[in-house]
């Protein structure tokens, strides 16, 4: 006898299925999830079962979910259009040229490819080469094309290390659009070089922007101001500084980093007493990088009643009494008084003095000895230690050269010998403060004494791209790790850095370490070809590179240098 299945009665709501029947049983009533699980798990091992206890058949089953589909479509409403959104503000930046757009497509669409493996094999990483291309373009003044601003938003979504370069070559489009998915929302809460630059010139147009707009509009208005008028940014900043949220206020300060001067020294003062430990110590470390200020004065006097000079014996050192207590005032002016695991508190309050003590009160305390010769100074008690790193600190605060050349020493001394610190980080900190050129030499010079296995850190603070003894430092040193017979593995940091790093005009020059070497006797088991499958990714990327740069320089001369890129990876 055909199964048959009958409607018995109705229900509200939409997680319940009307009443149903079947022939010669009583009456189901099952929600569409218990529908949905018995029909893909099946009825002999996720039964339905009517309220006589009798099963359900499969047939039966989907006569049900077919009398319930057809009743919740016979319930629908026609709904009510949504309001469209204001259309997007308009971008007056150049697009890209085609060759260049087809480019980005292929590095974003490589990007939610699946990983192919542990080996990388010999073709470039796409997926590395995102942040370079997107500081290109950004280079140029292109704006993003439409139709990839979805998959740049996502992309910044999945990384934050693209946020920066996505949102600047998003522009005012990229943010109109993040507004209307909330998976985007970080980019309406990020920093102000995604936002468009606002304009300047009429005040009141300025004030409705600081008051009603997004909080990226709000910073990239504050900075435009800023870097016109240092002072009409700081006034308007003081309009609203006291209803900010804590974590606004202290983006907000940080804008005063630019065009910082003595005008700003009041309002700092202001900020010490905030009710955000953030914001306090933020105020404390911009006033102590004002050599003028009150703070600076008031930290100095501190901090050379703890360090001065001892000539006990004829010869000068450094005689060191570390602080006993932090007062009130010391932590009104940014002095934290618990110090982390590990640390002693003496020394802990005594490096916060030190680090935001004014170098020349250092050595016009020392009777006008230069960095290096206070540098090289004996320090009692063991403290050396302690007050170099706080120098160290002070010197990358305080963007001082001469400070940062006599901590770091010479490339070729060894970093536990060395005069400052043999933290590698605080290294690559000081080694910022160098002009780009110099700072080049000394990792180059670094390298060649020391090798790579400690260069990481200090070849990311290089400038891009490395420039010509530098690069050929690196390639020196991997060049003298293959023929050691070793795996490239253990150098797969510093080669992706220079994949990416490296200037691609030496692409031809490297063509000739793509060749698998005669292994040594000893060497690591096939270790020869994996470093000829390295250099062979190394030169496609510097040649994909170079048609990158040529498809976004849209110079008809270039052409030739793109075509032969793409015939190598072909």
């Amino acid at each position: 006898m055909p199964t048959t299945v009958t409607t018995t009665g109705t229900t509200t709501g939409t997680s319940t299925l009307p009443t149903t029947g079947v022939a010669g049983g009583s009456p189901v009533r099952a929600p569409w999830e218990d529908l949905v699980t018995s029909a893909l798990l099946g009825t002999d091992r996720r039964p339905l079962r009517s309220e006589g206890g009798a099963a359900v058949g499969p047939a039966a089953l989907l006569d049900m979910a077919a009398v319930h589909t057809v009743r919740r479509r016979a319930a629908l409403r026609p709904a009510t259009g949504a309001a469209l959104p204001e259309p997007a503000p308009a971008d007056s930046r150049p697009p890209l040229p085609a060759a260049a757009r087809r480019r980005l497509a292929q590095l974003l669409a490589d990007r939610s490819a699946p990983p192919s493996g542990g080996r990388r094999g010999a073709a470039p990483d796409l997926t590395e080469l995102i942040p370079q291309w997107l500081a290109s373009a950004g280079a140029h003044g292109y704006r993003a094309p439409a139709e990839l601003l979805p998959a740049l938003l996502d992309a910044a979504r999945a990384r934050t290390d693209l946020r920066p370069h996505v949102l600047t070559f998003a522009g005012p489009r990229g943010l109109w659009l993040a507004a209307l998915n909330p998976e985007w929302k970080f980019a309406l809460r990020t920093t102000s070089r995604g936002a468009q630059r606002p304009e300047t010139a009429d005040p009141e147009a300025v004030r409705r922007l600081w008051e009603e707009g997004l909080f990226a509009e709000r910073v990239a208005l504050l900075e435009a101001v800023r870097e016109q008028d240092p002072d009409a940014a700081r006034a308007l900043l003081a309009t609203t500084w006291s209803t900010e949220r804590a974590e606004d206020r202290l983006m907000f300060l940080d804008s005063l980093r630019s065009g910082l001067s003595g005008a700003d020294e009041a309002f700092l003062e202001e900020a010490l007493a905030d009710r955000s430990r953030n914001v306090r110590s933020t105020a404390a470390e911009l006033l102590s990088a004002l050599p003028g200020s009150a703070l600076a004065r008031r930290m100095a006097a501190r901090a050379t009643s703890c360090v001065n000079p001892d000539r006990t014996g004829g010869a000068v050192s450094i005689a060191v009494e570390a602080p006993h207590e932090c007062d009130a005032a010391m932590q009104r002016d940014g002095v934290i008084p618990a110090p982390p695991s590990g640390r002693g508190e003496r020394s802990w309050w005594l490096g916060q003095l030190v680090e935001a003590t004014p170098l020349g009160a250092w050595q016009e305390r020392f009777g006008g000895r230069s960095p290096r010769q206070l540098v090289a100074l004996p320090v009692a008690d063991g403290w050396a230690g302690e007050l170099h790193a706080a120098w160290c600190r002070a010197a990358v605060r305080q963007r001082d050269p001469d400070w940062a050349r006599a901590l770091l020493g010479a490339p070729s001394t060894p970093p536990a010998n060395g005069p400052g610190t043999a933290s590698l980080a605080e290294r690559s900190q000081l080694l910022a403060t160098l002009p780009p050129p110099e700072r080049a030499l000394w990792v180059a010079g670094f390298i060649a004494a020391h090798g790579l296995s400690e260069a990481f850190q200090l070849l990311g603070v290089c400038s891009v791209p490395w420039d010509g003894p530098l690069g050929r430092s690196v390639v020196d040193a991997l060049d003298i790790a293959r023929d050691a017979g070793s795996y490239p593995w253990s150098f797969s940091g510093v080669m992706g850095l220079a994949e990416r790093c490296l200037n691609p005009a030496e692409a031809d020059r490297l063509a000739v370490l793509t060749t698998t070497p005669d292994e040594p006797e000893g060497a690591s088991p096939g270790a020869g070809g994996y470093w000829s499958e390295a250099f062979q990714r190394l030169v496609s990327t510097l040649r994909l590179r170079a048609a990158m740069d040529a498809e976004l320089a849209q110079d008809g001369t270039d052409d030739a240098v793109a075509r032969t890129a793409r015939a190598d990876l072909d």
